[in-house]
């Protein structure tokens, strides 16, 4: 949320409140990004984390699996109704220097113009009410992907790349987005799924 009070309506918004943070800090912690987005952003604070895990920052080791657990944290809150996110104060406190942050945010500008320009108010019944309990399981079904999908090179970025839409999705109210997205949501699954079930050393690839 901005100074003035008005939240972020599209990735280059999320992206653009996310770059002031860097510019302003040396560190950037999970709670100053919850104290700017502000506590009833779900939508942000569920895209944001897989735009960054699309960045450099997800091919660290155990990256993706740490933005997964905030990202479940949220949807499960999505999922009961709460009207405000709430993370734990060891999750809050993880930080990353303002200047690695500024790079990851360059990096996603691309990919926030692409999700942008085919994001519109699409059957928006899909993105409220009932509907939302659906898109927070998709997520929650997409968060358990990951862990097994990093020792894939890049595979976590499938069901990152459908969790961001999904977040999107609920900024701008776009249940063409939502739909589109649980497609992702079943392929992602079904890879996961996947590596959990298969001897060592077997990959939905081919050896």
């Amino acid at each position: 949320m901005d100074a003035t009070g008005k939240e972020p309506e599209s990735v280059k918004d999320v992206l653009g409140e996310l770059d002031e943070l860097a510019a302003t800090h040396d560190n950037v912690c999970i709670g100053d990004v919850l104290d700017d987005f502000g506590g009833r952003s779900f939508g942000p604070l569920i895209m944001l984390p897989a735009l960054l895990e699309l960045s450099p920052v997800g091919g660290i080791p155990g990256v993706p699996t740490f933005l997964a657990l905030i990202i479940a944290l949220t949807a499960a809150q999505l999922l009961f109704g709460k009207d405000h996110v709430w993370m734990p104060q060891f999750i809050q406190q993880r930080s990353v220097s303002g200047k690695n942050l500024h790079k990851a945010v360059g990096k996603l500008r691309g990919v926030g113009d692409f999700l942008d320009r085919h994001s519109e108010g699409r059957l928006e019944n899909l993105t409220q009410g009932p509907a939302i309990k659906l898109v927070a399981v998709a997520i929650l079904l997409l968060c358990a992907t990951v862990p097994p999908l990093e020792f894939l090179p890049f595979a976590s970025s499938i069901p990152m790349l459908a969790i961001a839409i999904l977040g999107l999705a609920l900024l701008v109210r776009d249940g063409g987005l939502v739909l589109g997205s649980l497609i992702f949501t079943g392929f992602a699954t079904a890879i996961g799924l996947w590596v959990y079930l298969t001897p060592d050393g077997a990959t939905p690839f081919g050896s």
